[in-house]
């Protein structure tokens, strides 16, 4: 129209230059990332971020340059995964993200904390805000990947991150208990209510392998999740066993050796999408 002002509150809704708000941010003008991945939970506790550390991993080894994004701000464990204490540094222009010894950029308020045991008492929109300067004041530099390991539930900051960052996926994390089901399908209908696709499901605690005979034990019972992925139309990605190797390596902050077989068509998915 040409006698439109800007202002659409102005005029009716059927205004034909009437655009469509994007909520999304820009990233760091010296930024460059390809594709983002949310790894996602609908409760604590289920091993998310051991999950986001191995697809990261794996994708690492695939020659892929790989970001971790630890949207988790009251509950950070990125940097213990990776064995990383503090940032590369930062310039006028943005600071840049810790980096692994195996080259994957790490960014989570752990680093930017004078003791990495200090608690973060933030209220939600803050919180939200800070993950959302992890996205628009680091640089990330040539990023294939960025895996963005978020709290659990479906709050202020996973609607942050749906908002604001271009996710192209989500992996969702669970594991066999009955109540995961409920909490499961929440996190599919926020996936579904953001128009962002959910490429899968990886349950983790899976089974435990007895080291003497081989015979895997259903310590959480039986899982449920085929019936869950049926009614969804989704697939299972990965069903990830109580490793014990896994967890100190993650307490050691040695994520980058360990074997990350198991999760190969959670890697197919992500780069198919």
């Amino acid at each position: 129209m040409s006698s439109c002002s800007g202002n659409c509150s102005t005029c009716g809704s059927d205004c034909a230059d009437r655009k469509a708000e994007s909520l999304l941010a820009a990233p760091n003008p010296k930024s460059s990332i390809k594709k983002v991945i949310a790894v996602v939970s609908g409760k604590g506790g289920v091993g998310k971020s051991t999950v986001t550390s191995m697809l990261a991993v794996a994708m690492a080894r695939k020659g892929k340059r790989v970001g971790v994004l630890d949207a988790d701000i009251t509950g950070p464990s990125a940097p213990t995964a990776f064995g990383v204490t503090e940032c590369q540094g930062a310039t006028q222009e943005g600071l840049y993200p810790a980096l692994t010894r195996g080259g994957i950029q790490v960014m989570s308020i752990n680093l930017l904390l004078d003791n990495a045991t200090d608690p973060v008492v933030w209220r939600g929109p803050v919180i939200a805000g800070a993950v959302k300067q992890f996205w628009t004041d680091v640089i990330w530099e040539d990023v294939d990947y960025m895996f963005v390991d978020m709290p659990p539930g479906t709050g202020d900051v996973p609607l942050t991150v749906f908002q604001s960052l271009p996710v192209d996926g989500i992996v969702i994390v669970t594991s066999p208990q009955d109540l995961v089901s409920m909490i499961v399908s929440k996190a599919v209908k926020m996936a579904n209510m953001m128009h962002i696709p959910v490429l899968g499901f990886v349950e983790n605690y899976s089974y435990l392998q007895c080291p003497d005979c081989g015979k895997k034990i259903n310590v959480f019972g039986q899982s449920k999740l085929d019936e869950i992925a049926e009614a969804f139309n989704l697939p299972v990605l990965a069903r990830l066993p109580i490793d014990p190797k896994v967890a100190e390596a993650y307490d050691s902050g040695l994520m980058e050796t360990v074997d990350t077989e198991a999760m190969a068509a959670a890697v197919a998915a992500v780069e198919a999408c």
